[in-house]
């Protein structure tokens, strides 16, 4: 369940809210954003009557969800989510980023080769898989 909080709602409002599902069962995420809380409860009992939350002070508006991903929504999280790296990278902000590597390392010197040559062409993140040998050279799955 997604619960949009009024602009204006108090600390206090968001916090009765909170308090309220949790008494119900649910599990409470909570986003806030520079306009807006968005309060996300996962666990929805089936007969839950979405009106008891929908007149509480603060509230705004009230959706029932029960698409997978919730909590990785626009709805739940309007802002986006961005991911920091230590090296000042940002994943998921204005700046598209390319991640490339090969699908399995198989060697130091691979690995410091294809750096290089992402690097060249524009990438920003090296990304590899773990080698797993395999039985047969037969046992690979092609997707055509």
């Amino acid at each position: 369940m997604i619960v949009a909080m009024q602009d204006s709602a108090s600390e206090d409002q968001i916090q009765q809210v909170i308090d309220r599902l949790v008494q119900f069962g649910f599990e409470v995420h909570r986003s806030t954003g520079a306009h807006q809380t968005v309060l996300g409860g996962v666990g929805v009992p089936r007969d839950f009557d979405t009106g008891v939350v929908e007149i509480m002070p603060g509230v705004q508006e009230v959706h029932r969800i029960t698409s997978p991903y919730k909590l990785a929504g626009r709805s739940f999280r309007p802002e986006g989510t961005v991911v920091k790296f230590a090296n000042g990278i940002e994943i998921g902000g204005r700046k598209i980023v390319v991640m490339a590597g090969p699908c399995s390392v198989e060697s130091r010197e691979q690995l410091f080769t294809v750096s290089d040559l992402i690097a060249r062409a524009g990438a920003r993140v090296l990304r590899g898989g773990a080698f797993k040998p395999r039985s047969s050279p037969y046992s690979f799955k092609d997707s055509a």
